[in-house]
């Protein structure tokens, strides 16, 4: 065939508008033709090489464009949001929207780079994603409801990044080895083998416990659609493996800090250079509830209430009673010391104000005239009914999988605490909650309603406190439960429920702005009690702090007992201490790895100090995590958000008598309730009353203890009648 001549290539050049085409041009054009189309192409000369590039290149422009109009819209309606049951209406669709949008940007990444378009469009396409993000961030990065667009970037990147290194990682190995095709199909079945074996163990395991598995009994509350829990197939640290490390560091000078038994704080600072400085935290027990909001006031309160002075080595403070905590300031680096003041000695027994006790005040606590005397129904027994001691820890956000997926440690050190004879541990497999979040159902399992019917309702605690209880509290958000659960229900932001209520209360070193942010969202991805990356305060762990209170508390009242033989001395006082942590309360769900090696030693010197032998012992959450890829995009996620974990451990003497109680007495005779309990469906509302009919012993409120733990619940019990809304309704 004859070769276009000089004239005719100009003129055809002139015509088309392309410019002067040269052989150069040719070349480069032939990077994107292989050898066949490249032979034809030079045969019919520039034209057609025009022609060829124009039909090719323009599909793959239109695609682009279209995905990335898709991937817009698609972000963008996912953004939507609203109040909270409007946010759980639309969960299925906001997490569809999003997935499309993740979708749609893969596809464009993929033509890209796989497809070999020119330098200059990948360029300027890329640089048009990176100014989108920006504006889509712009319009909406907030952290709530109303408006959760970080929320949305963060489970964008956490699937977009992986999906396309893996592509990347597929597109070098197809380009750059031999029958890739072959090799790959072999590796990909192996691997769905593989996938489906291990989702086969991971199913069977989301129902296992310490002892036993959830057994799936024909009427009684079973898990409802498919439950596949593909998270389990993550690796540790996937879901945020770009937040940072998930270790504090250390801090640079050593501080040694005690408070001894006069109130006396003694300091030492390894940098000898440095001035020590000491800030005396405030003790917020007696404040009122105005005080303790969360948004932007209870943290400035704690740091306007902040006494700082120099510390002079050799000449101890003195710190006033009531003083629970203070920062130790060395050059660079700070410590927390705290301790539990006053002592137990000069705690007085508190006496409560006629209008809120709640030992004869019914329009406080419904009271029945149905009361049991264990003393007397079993005088046979030459037995001492000793009051328990009563010790909750609240996980905030963990489901019954999640405990186990993330807290290993911590699970064997609960199963060494099991033992016959000295105390037993009972697990609730169909622990439901009864709503969304904290809000509903800790008022279930501390007011006995979801919504208080009267006016200026009291914790449980307070009912602990009315009847001698020692009463301790610890929360570590730089949060109080009574003001942002049951404020709204007060006639006055000017009472103070942990006046009423606490004889102990430790809050105030999480208000501290190396940790809870002073500006700002206190609630973001980065830094608060909300945060992705690990929780630090100090070169410690958040929790590390707080268990140094608790170990500090339980001792002080250990000692007190053991120093008047508790049950043999009407100056015996038991105790109930609640604490709340909120490692779980984040939508990656790894943090709360973090607190595996702390809980796990807290948990064996509970065992080995010999205190469940008179303490009532639980380890819960209120619910299961309720944001994240898990919860948006698997049914597995949604049965975990609404299958919290819950263990109780039973004192000896305690466990017997409900077991005898209920073969003699109960309406279900011949089983025992703890086991019963552990394969019916259970919410909040029993454990309030488990809490009512512990904090009476040995006198037992009928209707308490028999919609308590302690008795068996009734079976084949509906969402209905458990008190759970139909909305968040796991059951079938």
């Amino acid at each position: 065939m004859q070769s276009i001549s000089s004239n005719t290539y100009q003129s055809l050049s002139r015509r088309t508008d392309v410019g002067n085409i040269t052989d150069a041009k040719t070349n480069h054009a032939s990077r994107y033709l292989d050898n066949g189309r490249l032979e034809y192409a030079q045969e019919i000369g520039a034209c057609s090489i025009w022609k060829w590039q124009g039909l090719v290149g323009t599909p793959k422009s239109t695609a682009v464009a279209l995905l990335f109009m898709i991937f817009v819209v698609s972000y963008v309606m996912a953004l939507q949001g609203g109040p909270l049951p409007y946010i759980i209406e639309h969960l299925a669709a906001i997490g569809i929207e999003l997935l499309v949008s993740i979708l749609s940007l893969t596809g464009i990444t993929v033509l890209l780079y796989a497809g070999r378009m020119r330098r200059g469009a990948r360029r300027n396409t890329l640089l048009l994603i990176l100014c989108t993000f920006g504006a889509l961030y712009i319009y909406d990065h907030g952290e709530r409801f109303e408006k959760h667009g970080f929320y949305n970037i963060l489970v964008f990147l956490t699937m977009y990044v992986p999906l396309n290194l893996t592509l990347g990682l597929l597109y070098v190995l197809w380009t750059s080895i031999d029958n890739f095709a072959a090799y790959f199909s072999v590796v990909l079945l192996i691997g769905c083998a593989t996938v489906c074996a291990s989702l086969v163990h991971y199913r069977s395991e989301f129902d296992r416990g310490l002892f036993g598995k959830l057994q799936y009994l024909p009427g009684e509350c079973n898990w409802v659609g498919p439950n596949i829990p593909i998270v389990d197939l993550f690796p540790v640290g996937t879901q945020n493996f770009w937040a940072g490390s998930m270790h504090c560091r250390p801090e640079q000078h050593h501080i040694n800090a005690a408070i001894d038994r006069h109130g006396a704080l003694h300091v030492e600072c390894s940098d000898k250079k440095s001035q020590i400085h000491i800030e005396i935290l405030p003790d917020t027990r007696q404040w009122p509830l105005w005080r303790k909001s969360m948004w932007g006031v209870y943290n400035t309160q704690v740091l306007e209430g902040i006494k700082r002075m120099e510390y002079v080595p050799g000449k101890p403070v003195v710190l006033d009673e009531g003083t629970q905590a203070a920062v130790v300031r060395c050059g660079s680096s700070s410590t927390i010391v705290t301790r539990v003041s006053p002592s137990v000695d000069k705690l007085p027994l508190y006496t409560p104000p006629m209008e809120s006790d709640t030992r004869t005040n019914s329009s406080i606590h419904k009271l029945t005239t149905d009361w049991m005397d264990v003393t007397n129904i079993m005088k046979d027994q030459q037995t001492q009914f000793k009051r328990p001691n009563v010790i909750y820890l609240m996980l905030d956000a963990v489901s019954h999988r999640q405990f186990y997926r993330r807290l290993p440690k911590s699970a064997k050190a609960l199963r060494a605490l099991h033992r016959p004879g000295i105390n037993q541990l009972s697990e609730l497999y169909r622990y439901h909650s009864n709503g969304f979040g904290t809000d509903n159902n800790t008022r279930a399992m501390y007011f006995g309603e979801i919504a208080p019917s009267k006016a200026n309702p009291l914790p449980i605690w307070a009912y602990y406190r009315d009847r001698g209880y020692v009463t301790a509290r610890l929360e570590t958000g730089c949060d109080d439960w009574a003001k942002e659960c049951s404020g709204q229900y007060f006639e006055s932001l000017d009472y103070s429920v942990g006046n009423r209520s606490l004889d102990y209360e430790l809050s105030s070193p999480f208000c501290m702005p190396e940790y809870y942010p002073r500006t700002g969202n206190a609630f973001g991805n980065f830094k608060g009690p909300y945060s992705i990356v690990a929780r630090c305060l100090y070169g410690r762990y958040v929790h590390d702090w707080a268990f140094d209170y608790l170990y500090q508390l339980r001792s002080e009242l250990r000692r007190k007992a053991t120093s008047t033989g508790q049950g043999s001395s009407k100056n015996s006082r038991p105790y109930m201490i609640t604490a709340a942590f909120l490692e779980g309360h984040e939508g990656t769900g790894e943090v709360l790895r973090t607190m595996d090696d702390a809980l796990a030693a807290f948990l064996e010197d509970l065992g080995d100090s010999g205190e469940l032998e008179d303490t009532v012992f639980i380890l819960g959450s209120d619910h299961g995590l309720h944001m994240g890829v898990n919860f948006l995009f698997l049914q597995s996620g949604r049965i975990e958000h609404q299958n919290p974990f819950f263990v109780m451990s039973v004192p000896k003497q305690l466990h017997q008598f409900a077991e005898s109680f209920q073969q003699h007495h109960g309406s279900e005779k011949g089983i025992s309730p703890f086991v019963a309990n552990e394969q019916r469906l259970i919410s909040p509302f029993e454990v309030y009353h488990t809490f009512r009919a512990l904090a009476d012993w040995p006198k037992v409120d009928g209707d308490n203890w028999k919609r308590s733990l302690f008795a068996a619940q009734r079976v084949g019990k509906t969402c209905d009648e458990a008190g759970i809304g139909e909305i968040f309704c796991m059951c079938k």
